[in-house]
């Protein structure tokens, strides 16, 4: 009876319960984020013209961000490109919501069909791709977010593209 009279018995209950909800608070921040972003994109795999098409990347990460990346890419000339990068992200601003600006190296295989033929697994021709894009993530609200991209590397010289996503 005479501990719950005491003030100092109250304070230290308040503190210690603050002290867990910090702690959770933390807990929470040093947690990653997993994204899943699908976008258009274009390249210049063609020395005539841009290859043009769609992905879909997966990533996940604090800071930094680790993920892979397929696109399916073709032009009117007949050329289709299938890629299946592995990616790492870093976020220049180390923002703990992974928005703001960053840098990421892409790099992977790239399969090749020529005049409207399908791209085959083991592929009749085939590379290695790598290369590395700067963009920005906008967030809108809580879960989404858009992110413009500019990217330049092999055996494509540039490219570019616009995805749309979530993370939690």
């Amino acid at each position: 009876m005479a501990a719950r009279k005491n003030p100092l018995f109250f304070v230290l209950v308040i503190l210690l319960s603050a002290a867990a909800v910090f702690a959770q608070e933390e807990a929470d921040r040093k947690s990653g984020d997993f994204w899943v972003c699908p976008g258009a994109e274009t390249a210049m795999y063609s020395p005539t013209g841009l290859t043009i098409g769609g992905s879909l990347a997966l990533g996940y990460g604090r800071g930094a961000s680790i993920g892979i990346k397929a696109a399916y890419l073709l032009n009117a000339e007949g050329l289709t490109a299938f890629e299946l990068d592995f990616l790492l992200r870093l976020y220049i601003l180390k923002s703990s919501r992974n928005s703001g600006p960053f840098v990421q190296f892409i790099g992977g295989p790239v399969f090749f069909a020529v005049n409207n033929d399908s791209v085959a697994i083991p592929a009749k021709i085939g590379t290695i791709s790598a290369g590395l894009s700067a963009g920005w993530r906008f967030h809108l609200g809580n879960m989404w977010f858009v992110e413009p991209s500019i990217r330049g590397g092999y055996p494509y010289r540039v490219g570019g593209g616009l995805s749309a996503g979530f993370h939690y």
